[in-house]
């Protein structure tokens, strides 16, 4: 080989390493977002026991990753194009680590966590004094006041928390605009589609990841390690369980500080997939290409970005689409988000297992859903139109199949006092108010009413305390505790009870086995039609609007999806409340048992109301998809035309040649 074609061939090599390793190190970094945001939105429920704050403060926690992202958004998609992306990147997942790092600072600075009960057990010692005993009428009136909750310091550290996800939204912002416009500007467009489905497989990945490492930590007690967890009265299905969430925390802020490292080594610009010989010019050449492209870039680094938002403001496909995406996304925000505490309150499992069966079945629909939309699309190029069509017939199909989740629910715990009387009817109204917690078998002992610490009697029926089961005695020790002599537990038994509540039974297990069902084929589904959107919102904007584009889309999201959702769907789920926990001060701390039928209700009913609603102008999409010219089709139409006309006057050259004049002539040189 020719030293020419060396130098093109080892050219070539080395493009493409560099956009595979592109390609590697972004999806890395989206595994190690994916992981800290889904180990964050898993730890939701138990960052909310151990803060003692309602859903409503804990839904502002998990908006503050997107007020931090919206803080930069549209400018680092903007400016960030003319400025080095690959470092830029790799400085976002640097501070991802930091705020990582600063969520888990309360676990040290705080005590221990210490959980509502009627009972202090020591080892081998137990004291009755917090059963039925008709001499507790001081112990009533000791409960201090609600001001006190202010004093305490550690009432305040859910701030911690709180500001350390706005720092690791802000390092989020640039990974993917300006990543996705990186590939789109020196990918091959038949490979785009690929790419970003390989970025999105990434995205499941690190879910996947951080659902386990979730599960795991769900399952550890907090304060493992300094406790003694033989003393504890409570297990994982325990509304008032708080698993070790500050672990999974410092394992994400290592893996983000790590994924940023190859950002640091790559170029700032790539020749285009597929043209590597073309851009093989010399070096002078090259020279001044550059030189004039940044002088150009200087220039107009700021002239261009009213213009380009204007032009996005009045693209009409454009907006639309933003609003179908507004819609959709807060359907999954809600669904996403909240899916622990509902399943959780619905069939009765530990947060644990919830999270660990959504990572088992979920998750690997979803990415092998992304793999497949992508490579569909590349071997049968899509147009805009067809993609568009695929869109939104898979979204239609996936939003019909969600209403069979109103099949599978279950009943409300049956707790004596709030879903169900003392004489064991159930009812569909709460019973909360003191007078219906009270009853004729335990108004003789003085209990406290507003304290949760349940007990399921050999009925069937829990109750909010032993106490208020009416029981006098108790043996064991820890979670083995029994309580016995129980007064308001009517049964052919000794009138015993045991600590937590009752289980639900077979039928709400089952149950969960086809809710999961239902949702690895509503997930396919989506993620069949998650690539093909995507490309549409792509396609709709001119190549020099795309990263603004994309950094615009993901704006309006973060303002009208991340942010405000979890918040006012958190402020709803609280009106379902049917028991507040109590802080030592007496103040409220957060929910121990919701209104399952109002939750069921909110959880599933809103969804589909928005994801209805975002038909209605997917439709006026597809129509004007046929009556506009989008522009990547404008580009592609001009280079069809230019190669024909090329092709033309080689057939014309052809032509001449094989004339019978251009034969004539070329003999009679030769005779010449």
């Amino acid at each position: 080989m020719g030293e020419p074609g060396k130098r093109f061939a080892t050219h070539g090599v080395r493009c493409f390493s560099k956009m595979k390793m592109f390609l590697l190190a972004l999806t890395m970094a989206c595994l190690a977002q994916a992981l800290s945001r889904n180990y964050m939105i898993s730890m939701l429920t138990q960052i909310e026991r151990r803060f003692n704050i309602p859903t409503s403060i804990a839904g502002l926690i998990n908006g503050s990753f997107d007020i931090g992202s919206l803080l930069l958004i549209i400018f680092v998609s903007y400016f960030g194009t003319k400025l080095h992306r690959p470092i830029m990147i790799g400085a976002g997942c640097v501070l991802m680590g930091l705020g990582c790092f600063l969520m888990s600072l309360p676990h040290f600075l705080m005590g221990r966590y210490e959980y509502e009960k009627m009972i202090s057990p020591s080892s081998n010692l137990f004291s009755n004094s917090f059963l039925c005993s008709g001499n507790r009428s001081a112990t009533l009136t000791t409960i201090p006041e609600p001001e006190d909750c202010e004093k305490e310091i550690k009432s305040l550290m859910w701030i911690y928390v709180l500001v350390g996800n706005l720092i690791r939204g802000i390092g989020e912002t640039p990974i993917m605009p300006l990543g996705i416009s990186y590939i789109e500007d020196f990918a091959k467009p038949e490979n785009s589609p690929l790419y970003i489905g390989i970025l999105e497989a990434g995205n499941m990945v690190g879910p996947f990841t951080g659902l386990l490492l979730a599960s795991f930590c769900a399952n550890i007690y907090v304060d493992t390690g300094s406790v003694n967890t033989d003393d504890l009265t409570i297990t994982p299905t325990d509304t008032r369980w708080v698993g070790a969430w500050w672990v999974g925390f410092l394992i994400c802020a290592g893996v983000n500080v790590l994924t940023s490292i190859p950002f640091f080594f790559l170029p700032k610009t790539l020749p285009k997939e597929g043209l590597e010989d073309t851009e093989d010019v010399t070096n002078s050449n090259k020279e001044e290409k550059h030189q004039g492209k940044a002088k150009k870039e200087k220039h107009g680094i700021t002239k261009d970005f009213l213009p380009f938002m204007k032009s996005l403001f009045c693209n009409p496909i454009y907006m639309i689409l933003v609003l179908v995406t507004v819609l959709q996304i807060s359907s999954y925000a809600i669904i996403f988000v909240f899916t622990p505490k509902y399943l959780e309150q619905q069939f009765g499992k530990s947060t644990a297992e919830i999270i660990f069966l959504m990572g088992i079945y979920n998750l690997p629909a979803v990415c092998i859903g992304y793999l497949i939309s992508g490579l569909v699309m590349k071997k049968f190029k899509f147009t805009v139109k067809k993609a568009a069509y695929v869109a939104f017939c898979v979204s239609l199909t996936g939003w019909l199949l969600f209403f069979l989740n109103f099949l599978w629910t279950c009943d409300n715990f049956p707790v004596a006092g709030l879903t169900t009387s003392y004489e064991h009817e159930r009812t569909h109204q709460p019973l909360y108010v003191e007078n219906k917690i009270l009853a004729n078998c335990n108004t003789r002992c003085n209990c406290l009413t507003k304290m949760w610490d349940p007990v399921c009697g050999d009925n069937g029926i829990a109750y909010m305390s032993a106490c208020l089961a009416g029981c006098e005695k108790s043996v064991g020790t820890g979670i083995n505790m029994v309580f016995q002599n129980c007064s308001c537990i009517q049964s052919s038994g000794n009138s015993s009870a045991v600590l937590g509540l009752c289980n639900k039974g077979p039928d709400c297990t089952i149950k969960l086995q086809y809710f999961f069902i239902t949702a690895v084929i509503s997930s396919f589904i989506y993620s069949l039609a998650a690539i093909p959107g995507y490309m549409v919102l792509l396609r709709c904007i001119k190549s020099e609007e795309k990263s603004l584009g994309v950094g615009l889309h993901a704006f309006f999201i973060k303002v009208f999806v991340g942010i405000p959702v979890p918040i006012y769907f958190g402020a709803l789920t609280d009106r379902t409340c049917l028991h507040w926990g109590t802080r030592k001060c007496g103040k409220a701390g957060a929910c121990r048992m919701y209104d399952i039928n109002k939750f069921r209700n909110i959880f599933l009913g809103l969804p589909a109301v928005l994801r209805g609603s975002s038909f209605l102008p997917a439709i006026c999409i597809l129509i004007l998809l046929r009556k506009f010219q989008l522009p990547e089709e404008t580009d592609t139409s001009e280079t069809e035309f230019a190669e024909m006309k090329l092709t033309e006057k080689e057939s014309e050259c052809m032509d001449v040649h094989r004339s019978p004049e251009f034969e004539n002539n070329r003999e009679l040189k030769t005779r010449l």
